[in-house]
């Protein structure tokens, strides 16, 4: 038998790999260094920050308030909006704000927008001394922010109950703003019965101190339990976030515009307030 065919082997050629060589990087050009080093200049230049940073944040800020009412605008330091048509700005406290740096709050200032005047919660009731109050209320005007008390009203309670002792807490003198009584709720009693009980408390506390006293509340409730009443004496008015009080001009004083202000010296959020008025208005509401 013929021996078996085998298919040859064919072999392939062998190719070696070629090694590539990475490229060294070029330089980089002086050019670039020098510009480089230029705006680092420029960013850390007192020029810069004095009119592009200062710039900017106007920029921003007409951003941040673009479509809004251009005389309620926002002030960064204090974090909130403020209204642009007033002059004289103040806050109030109480135990809540804890205890206060009171020149701190004195040379805080934006624009033209600082503290002047601070009303301090006192007492509560007829048992309530606010814990606080001897200490805001003797180192506040220290720092030459000028102070008025106020009572926090319970309309189940007796009203000149209330008014003797407020007044028993409360030394008021001259160069004060006029006493405060504050009235946010009927606590369970009939619009009819709160009225004859805050009539009390004011009577009372403007026969002894001989000033008038101011009435604090709400705009709802004044619109719903005080609207046609003692409308002899002076309205602070709560009426918060927007760029208006929605209450007659004439009718009140003193507006509480927003209760989230930080204030430089507090720890916490504050109430801040408009007074509606000149510096020469505020001097005249002054205790004689």
């Amino acid at each position: 038998m013929p021996p078996e065919k085998r298919t040859p082997i064919v072999k392939k050629p062998s190719t070696r790999k070629t090694v590539s060589r990475k490229k060294k990087p070029k330089p980089f050009p002086t050019q670039w260094k020098v510009a480089i080093a230029g705006l680092f200049l420029i960013l850390l230049s007192p020029f810069y920050y004095g009119y592009v940073v200062k710039g900017f944040v106007g920029a921003w800020r007409w951003v941040t308030d673009w479509g809004q009412d251009p005389e309620y605008r926002t002030y960064n330091s204090f974090d909130i909006k403020i209204p642009k048509k007033y002059s004289i700005h103040g806050i109030d406290v109480s135990y809540y704000q804890g205890k206060i740096n009171w020149q701190k709050v004195k040379t805080m200032k934006e624009d033209e927008v600082s503290i002047r005047f601070a009303f301090i919660k006192a007492t509560e009731g007829i048992l309530l001394v606010d814990p606080y109050f001897q200490r805001n209320w003797r180192e506040a005007p220290k720092a030459g922010i000028i102070c008025g008390a106020y009572h926090f009203f319970r309309p189940k309670r007796d009203g000149k109950t209330q008014a003797k002792f407020f007044l028993q807490v409360v030394n008021i003198e001259k160069g004060d703003l006029p006493p405060v009584v504050d009235v946010e709720s009927l606590d369970g009693v009939s619009p009819l019965k709160m009225r004859a009980e805050l009539a009390d408390f004011l009577n009372y506390v403007e026969m002894k101190t001989k000033v008038r006293p101011i009435i604090y509340t709400g705009l709802k409730f004044y619109e719903d339990y005080l609207d046609g009443d003692f409308e002899d004496y002076p309205l602070w008015i709560a009426h918060y976030y927007q760029p208006k009080l929605r209450l007659d001009k004439s009718r009140w004083k003193f507006w509480q515009h927003s209760d989230k202000a930080k204030i430089n010296g507090i720890g916490h959020v504050v109430d801040f307030n408009a007074f509606n008025g000149d510096s020469t208005a505020l001097v005249e509401m002054l205790v004689k």
